[in-house]
């Protein structure tokens, strides 16, 4: 089966750090340029960020920039979100999403209290 799983998510105080993980299975996903996309309450989808097949990272959501950082573990085929100095609106369901393939994860909750 293609799919995501995606864990690591939880409460936090702000000022805390949190790691994400997204696990891919069914396919490889170094040969496929898969984005990390988080959603808010009441708010849209927003893209924090989007990894390439050469490598490449490319950051989309001002705010995060300096404080998320995304890498790629080919050899467990997997992403993984590094988010430090966590905020309160960095709250929201976060989720792996690949265009190329149409599918994405059920996510993972993050919680920032203030």
């Amino acid at each position: 089966e293609v799919q995501f799983v995606e864990s690591g998510g939880g409460l936090v105080q702000s000022g805390g750090s949190l790691t994400l993980s997204c696990v891919a299975s069914g396919f490889n996903i170094a040969s496929n340029d898969v984005s990390w996309v988080r959603r808010a309450p009441g708010q849209g989808p927003e893209r924090v960020s989007r990894v390439y097949p050469d490598g490449t990272i490319r950051y989309y959501a001002e705010s995060i920039k300096g404080r998320f950082t995304s890498s790629r573990d080919n050899a467990k085929n997997a992403l993984f979100l590094q988010m430090n100095d966590l905020m309160p609106q960095d709250t929201a369901l976060y989720y792996c999403s690949s265009e190329s393939l149409g599918i994405s994860g059920r996510g993972t909750q993050v919680t920032v209290s203030s």
